[in-house]
């Protein structure tokens, strides 16, 4: 059993190394096909390589025996987000396609969603496949930000940061990290970032129309994440409030927060809660 065990956990760790190959592979297709520059080449490496790193020690953390299909669907994604990263970096020297970059990211966004219902189809939803989604929505639209803020100003950057400083916030405010009820405007806003993003970048429209959309994009994500600490703080002084008055009501919360907290893991791995993973929360 320990060499079986052994066999599968480093066959898991064997399809992360190949996703760094695919990766790098992609860059190679990328830099012929348009003559990357050292920018770019060097930012999708360090992309792979970080990458590989943190989901094999992930995946070793986890005890994983098998990747499984929905892994391996995020991780193509991650490979095309890489993809996308290198071409942005290289915008700073050079100007890539736009076309180019605006088709990895469309094909990027339109997978989304698929990793989590192929999940659902072959039973192999894992905590870990949804932080993995998650990470990867929420570093896609950083870098979209980015290439965005370079044409509109760097006020849009406030768009891609807005999930990390959620989560930096969470580390100095524990309370950031109880989990939220499930809310479909919330799902909605958070999709509509990339594609708000991607409609700035592919520059379609006026200059006008570009800023109309990054800063609706901006708005939403602004009333998104304020309601939602609004409504944690008021949790927060609930549960303290009524802590030393109805101790009894202590197990009936408790199984009240882990059933919302699977619910809410349920909506992530499956796809359905796709949206919350620019929020991380």
């Amino acid at each position: 059993m320990a060499l079986n065990n052994t066999y599968d956990a480093r066959l898991v760790q064997q399809e992360t190394a190949v996703g760094a190959g695919v990766q790098i592979l992609v860059l190679a297709l990328l830099g012929t096909a348009i003559g990357m520059g050292p920018a770019g080449w060097v930012t999708g490496l360090v992309f792979a390589v970080a990458t590989w790193a943190v989901l094999s020690r992930a995946l070793h953390r986890s005890g994983l025996r098998t990747f499984g299909p929905a892994n391996r669907v995020t991780l193509g994604r991650a490979t095309l987000v890489g993809g996308v990263t290198a071409l942005v970096a290289d915008s700073f020297v050079s100007a890539p396609p736009v076309s180019l970059l605006v088709g990895l990211t469309a094909v990027a966004l339109l997978l989304d969603g698929v990793d989590g219902k192929v999940a659902r189809r072959t039973g192999t939803s894992t905590a870990l496949g949804a932080r993995f989604d998650m990470e990867v929505d929420a570093f896609l639209i950083l870098v979209l930000s980015v290439y965005v803020s370079m044409a509109l100003g760097p006020w849009v950057l406030l768009i891609g940061a807005m999930r990390y400083a959620f989560v930096a916030a969470a580390r100095l405010a524990p309370w950031l990290n109880a989990a939220l009820p499930p809310s479909t405007a919330r799902k909605t806003v958070a999709a509509m970032q990339g594609v708000c993003l991607l409609v700035a970048g592919a520059d379609l429209l006026p200059h006008a129309g570009n800023l109309a959309v990054a800063l609706l994009a901006l708005a939403l994500l602004l009333w998104s994440f304020g309601r939602d600490v609004l409504w944690l703080w008021r949790e927060s002084r609930a549960n303290r409030g009524s802590g030393s008055e109805n101790a009894g009501a202590g197990p009936a919360r408790a199984e009240k927060r882990l059933a919302l907290e699977l619910e809410l893991e349920l909506e992530l791995e499956t796809g359905t809660g796709g949206a919350l993973s620019l929020a991380g929360r």
